[in-house]
This record gives C-alpha cells, sequence and structure tokens, in this order.
C-alpha cells in the first residue's frame, strides 16, 4: 500500500516536470487589424469571427477607423477546389479531391511587412457514389467546413507568433 502511493507520487512528480502544459489563448501585438479583400468569404468570415472572439478589433474598408489600424492583413486568394482523381472504366467519377487554398500576408501600418506571402493548401479526399449524391454533398460540405476551421486556426496562430509590430 504505501508502495503504491509513492509509486503515483513518483509519476505525478515525472508528468509536472516534464514540462506538458495546454494549449492556451493566443496573445497578439496587436489590438486590432483591418482585414483587405475576399471580405465575404467562408474563411474571412470566420477569421473575424475568431478574431473577434480573442478581443481583436477587426476593421473593414468600410469602417470609418479602418486607417487607425496597427497592422493590416490582406487576402490574396481563399478559393475552394473540387477534383476528380478517380474513374471507373466507364468514365464515372469515384473519387474527388476537394482542397481549400488561402493566401495573406500581414504589414503594419507604415508597410513593414510582418507576414511575407503566405499560402495555406489543404486536400481532403472523398470518395464518390452516384447513388448517395445527397449524402456525399453533406460530407463535401462538411469536410470544407472543418478545412475552413484549420486554416482560421493556422492563420490565428501565425499572427500570434508576430512579436512586434
Amino acid at each position: 500500500m504505501r508502495r503504491r502511493h509513492t509509486l503515483t507520487l513518483i509519476g505525478a512528480a515525472a508528468l509536472s516536470g516534464c514540462g506538458f502544459q495546454l494549449r492556451q489563448a493566443p496573445k497578439f501585438a496587436f489590438d486590432a487589424v483591418r482585414l483587405l479583400g475576399s471580405d465575404n468569404s467562408t474563411v474571412s468570415v470566420a477569421l473575424r469571427r475568431e478574431l473577434r472572439q480573442y478581443g481583436v478589433r477587426v476593421l473593414t474598408s468600410a469602417d470609418a477607423a479602418a486607417a487607425t489600424a496597427p497592422v493590416v492583413m490582406r487576402v490574396l486568394l481563399d478559393q475552394r477546389e473540387r477534383v476528380v482523381v478517380g474513374q471507373t472504366a466507364a468514365g464515372q467519377v469515384r473519387e474527388l479531391q476537394l482542397r481549400a487554398r488561402f493566401q495573406f500576408n500581414l504589414m503594419s501600418r507604415d508597410d513593414r511587412v510582418l507576414i511575407d506571402d503566405t499560402e495555406l493548401l489543404l486536400e481532403r479526399d472523398l470518395s464518390f457514389n452516384e447513388t448517395q449524391v445527397l449524402a456525399k454533398d453533406a460530407e463535401e460540405q462538411l469536410l470544407y467546413r472543418d478545412m475552413t476551421n484549420d486554416i482560421v486556426q493556422q492563420v490565428v496562430r501565425r499572427l500570434a507568433a508576430v512579436d512586434k509590430v
């Protein structure tokens, strides 16, 4: 009994000393960002929502205070692709590849490059069956939504990595 207690304490001490820590909420070097380009795309809308959740004001060109934002994030490309990668001998589609491509950069108000042009590309494979079109369409939308969330999380981590504005 005493030995089991000692082993438990040693195990707890080893885990606490290994440096494991849950991911914390990101901290940004800026309190506001001006977002240019692709205002209504799915990634831009999700990115605005995510940044606001962390307390960052997201300004667009329509906002009067947009010129006062310390950083400007330019969305250069926000695109979805659906490519046929597999067919049967009869020419029927059997496999699709879904791609989400997002390219952006981050500049300071005085045009210093904080994050150079960065392209994020995510790909997912989707089997296809013409007898299950509605189910496959729902699966495709779910995969696109997951890819959008992944891209948003990657962009947020990159923005949080900026040290100085």
